[in-house]
């Protein structure tokens, strides 16, 4: 039998993760009185979020926003109502053990990251607390305790393997404060279809080195990007996913990769809009490498091989932009178009 439900007042929330996503998550709630603590993983920022603030701006409002932070998880204390990570994706394995003594069976954990994390993280915290979020909307990361919500959009909630219950409605009432919040049985579709998304866009900028709007304008990139669903699509019929439609349902993924001229024809002229619509977009992997730190190609194109092997489904393609990118990442690669012509359709 669950516990006393807690108030408002009550309630007890962990952000892991102080980047643009999270960072306007724990500002924007932190506003609203929520009571919140963010793990930060580096002791100067953690010092400053807790006694200068966090600076907020963007679709949001501007403000400035202190929220109590910590660098490491020993330094928590309790229990926690709700957690959310937003950091890596490869990161999850680290933050679900570091988080897990602050738990109780009535506490949930959200993964706000990128790619398909969800079973690793119910492989530690217990799929009964586990709940996939796919974040559909804008941030930008400034620096170190500045950040941007620099579109809107939505987040999708879904618990893992899961119908809806009475917490994943309260968590959705608690985010709405963020963005519009939409609620599904089936979050694997979901998340599903935002991998997909990134292994093309975010992928592809990466190699490149280029914005999105010099990326779709090639026919070859518009060739791979194609060839990127339509192995994805494979490999999601062999795991009995039924992928959702992408842009807030605007885009049927089983249509894109029909046969046919016309169909092509559609498919490349889809590609161009995206690439009109979002032409400023700079890839976050490629940000990540920027930064110094690795990419998430392994919850992207390395997911849909990792799973195609597993299904015996080839991926060609899937299986040449990871290694590619690992070879940009050890040094071994330079950044450049003269990636993109090298990937043999």
């Amino acid at each position: 039998m669950d516990k006393e439900i807690p108030t408002e007042n009550q309630l007890r929330i962990c952000i892991v993760g102080p980047g643009a996503i999270g960072g306007v998550v724990a500002g924007v709630l932190a506003q609203k009185g929520y009571n919140i603590q963010l793990v930060t993983k580096h002791m100067d920022l953690a010092e400053k979020i807790s006694t200068t603030g966090i600076e907020i701006s963007g679709h949001c409002g501007r403000f400035t926003q202190v929220i109590p932070s910590v660098a490491t998880f020993d330094q928590l204390e309790g229990i926690f109502d709700f957690v959310l990570i937003v950091t890596k994706g490869q990161a999850v394995e680290e933050v679900a053990r570091g988080i897990l003594p602050f738990l109780n069976e009535n506490s949930r954990v959200v993964s706000m990251q990128n790619g398909i994390c969800e079973p690793v993280l119910a492989g530690i915290v217990g799929e009964e607390r586990t709940v996939g979020c796919v974040v559909g909307w804008g941030g930008t990361f400034h620096g170190p305790g500045k950040v941007e919500m620099s579109s809107g959009g939505e987040c999708v909630l879904g618990n893992w393997n899961r119908e809806a219950d009475a917490a994943l409605h309260r968590l959705a009432m608690i985010m709405g404060h963020v963005i519009e919040i939409r609620k599904v049985d089936n979050i694997l579709s979901e998340l599903y279809s935002k991998m997909m998304i990134n292994s093309c866009i975010t992928t592809l900028g990466v190699l490149s080195g280029l914005y999105l709007g010099e990326l779709m304008k090639i026919k070859k990139v518009r060739n791979i990007f194609i060839e990127i669903v339509r192995e994805a699509l494979l490999v999601a019929g062999a795991m009995g996913v039924a992928v959702a439609p992408g842009a807030k349902g605007k885009l049927d993924f089983y249509k894109f990769v029909a046969h046919g001229l016309l169909a092509n024809f559609r498919s490349h002229l889809t590609i161009r809009v995206i690439g009109i619509k979002y032409r400023k977009l700079k890839s976050s992997s490629l940000q990540s490498l920027e930064r110094g730190r690795k990419t998430e190609i392994n919850n992207y194109n390395g997911y849909i091989s990792e799973k195609g092997r597993e299904f015996g489904i080839p991926t060609p393609v899937n299986e040449q932009l990871t290694r590619m990118v690992h070879e940009i990442e050890e040094g071994q690669r330079k950044i450049g178009s003269e990636n993109l012509r090298e990937v043999y359709l």
